[in-house]
């Protein structure tokens, strides 16, 4: 005991001889206890708390509730659906791109084909699931001629949210499939297993903490997502993130909807605790020394490769089809009754609709450069520097991360709602939740950059006597540009495209374009919610290359791109 308080007092002194480095993990512990902890501990208070006294009279009046116990359900059952089918698909995708020798420009067009889903808002996939299968949608009602098809319900929000977030799968299997060296395949085969034998004894195993991991982003994305739901599950199908936002929006009940959000809490953090858990075994995944030549890829047969790409084209082309339709329904008077050409919809989004993409880039713009510089420099203390707290730190950091965007913003909405810090309906509220919600990313870039900086380089700058400040200025930021530019790129995307948390937090001064397309969907304005729709993927992807280009300029060997770390 004595050597354990011994340790922390030097580490303490360590510290405070270092002005530069005192200062900024006060300042950080300071934004995570106001921005992250605080909302909690409003959302478990406003829980637990009935006139002053501990209760648990408000959880048991809400599980007493059948339709709360059933949306409960319902969630579950949506998102493990949702996170085994992606997780097959995200594979067969994965494993379509490593294991069949494709060419760059078919991994490419694979790879552009799954990031679309990413870029834009959620929902959008429901939206051409409506103009596709809805009353007078093109393929039911004007293809098939089926008249009285309801596209709501489980197997559409199921098919929805499926599609939306299997890229998810696929971008967390590809580099662990790429990662197994054929060799080791190959002296299974030559003792003489079979491709299958081989694929289920070898190949499979090895990436059993990938898929696990894959599974469990899935069921959180599902689990957070509330919009989908909203548009195709209707009243048949309820889930517990619609029935909290209703509950607020709807009855303007907050303390029954942060009730709601801790059941949300208890699912979610024992995802996020088996996350962690699976991506911990890294043992599991073997990368070899190369001990001679490089085999060539022998573990799918040539029979299998025309149908496995078969199959994910056939995917790709289901994605393009959609956003092909939101293209072709932004641009005619009504799609499915009135096909005439028209950019009426564009004139509606830029002069009704302007103040909310005024303000979505306004608070896109100030969180990039927030939240670019808060994941790098929590992201160098927590890689580089030994200081008291540090692996809290790192834990909190993740906190607003890991939690379904529904409970982020209801617990921002108890928080900031009520004096001695009011900040509803001013910009910094979303600024902040963005900010401490979606930089993680970049947080996690930079520690895997961070690694591979030899230490003996900060180590000189050091032995020549400058501080921890002019080190970190002078020769680490150059070295970790890369990860600053990715998260500037993700906390960008997350901004346009985002809705679960923001929901709560848009008011009259402030709102944003995923709320306006959801307006829009709701009032059965279809055809400016798909120009809405298309402007956000048209920002995202210039933005994309922009910051690509950045990426290109700094790049450094095994630097991380953008796109490889939307899926979380």
């Amino acid at each position: 005991m004595t050597s354990i308080a011994a340790a922390r007092m030097d580490g303490w002194r360590r510290t405070l001889r270092d002005p530069a480095l005192f200062a900024t993990v006060v300042v950080l512990w300071a934004l995570l206890a106001l921005f992250i902890l605080f909302p909690l501990a409003k959302l478990l208070a406003r829980t637990f708390l009935d006139g002053g006294q501990i209760t648990l009279g408000n959880l048991l009046a809400i599980l007493r509730d059948g339709n709360h116990r059933q949306a409960f359900w319902n969630s579950l059952l949506l998102a493990a659906l949702v996170g085994l089918c992606g997780t097959v698909l995200g594979f067969l995708y994965a494993f379509a791109a490593v294991r069949t020798n494709l060419s760059r420009a078919w991994i490419t067009a694979l790879d552009a084909a799954s990031l679309l889903p990413l870029v834009s808002p959620p929902f959008t996939s429901a939206i051409a699931m409506i103009f596709s299968f809805g009353p007078r949608g093109l393929i039911t009602y004007h293809l098939l001629g089926i008249k009285g098809f309801t596209v709501y319900g489980l197997h559409s929000t199921l098919f929805s949210e499926t599609l939306t977030y299997f890229p998810i799968a696929y971008l967390t299997l590809k580099p662990i499939l790429a990662a197994i060296d054929p060799n080791v395949e190959d002296m299974a085969f030559s003792l003489g297993g079979s491709r299958w034998r081989v694929f289920r004894t070898v190949t499979l195993p090895l990436t059993v903490p990938g898929l696990a991991n894959a599974f469990l982003l899935l069921f959180a994305a599902s689990l957070a997502d509330f919009a989908t739901p909203l548009i195709l599950a209707g009243n048949s199908f309820p889930v517990l993130p619609t029935q909290a936002y209703l509950q607020i929006t709807g009855l303007f009940d907050l303390k029954g909807g942060a009730v709601l959000s801790f059941v949300l809490l208890v699912p979610a953090l024992v995802v996020y605790l088996l996350q962690r858990y699976w991506v911990s075994r890294r043992y599991y995944v073997t990368i070899t020394g190369k001990v001679g030549a490089q085999t060539t890829i022998k573990s799918l047969a040539p029979w299998a490769r025309a149908p496995l790409l078969s199959a994910c084209l056939l995917l790709a082309g289901v994605i393009l089809y959609f956003y092909v339709l939101l293209l072709y329904a932004s641009v005619v008077v009504a799609l499915g009754a009135n096909h005439a050409w028209t950019l009426r919809h564009y004139q509606v989004i830029f002069t009704e609709g302007l103040k909310a993409i005024r303000d979505t880039l306004t608070i896109a713009g100030a969180g990039m450069p927030l939240g670019g510089l808060y994941g790098i420099l929590l992201g160098y203390l927590v890689a580089k520097k030994i200081f008291p707290g540090r692996q809290a730190m790192e834990i909190v950091s993740m906190i607003n991360y890991s939690l379904p965007g529904t409970i982020v913003g209801i617990a921002y909405l108890i928080a900031f709602n009520d004096p001695p810090i009011v900040l509803t309906g001013t910009a910094l509220i979303i600024v902040a939740c963005y900010v401490f919600r979606y930089s993680p990313t970049g947080i996690r870039a930079t520690v895997a950059l961070l690694q591979q900086i030899d230490p003996s380089i900060e180590e000189a700058s050091q032995g020549l006597g400058a501080k921890s400040g002019t080190t970190f200025r002078r020769i680490t930021l150059p070295l970790i540009l890369p990860a600053f530019f990715a998260g500037l790129g993700v906390v960008f995307i997350r901004s346009m495209t985002a809705i679960s948390a923001t929901i709560f937090l848009v008011s009259i001064n402030w709102t944003l374009i995923t709320v306006r397309i959801l307006e829009n969907m709701t009032e059965l304005s279809l055809g400016p919610a798909a120009a809405f729709s298309v402007l956000v993927v048209v920002i995202v992807f210039v933005v994309i290359a922009a910051i690509s280009g950045l990426l290109r300029r700094f790049r450094t060997p095994g630097a991380l791109e953008v796109t490889s770390i939307l899926g979380g």
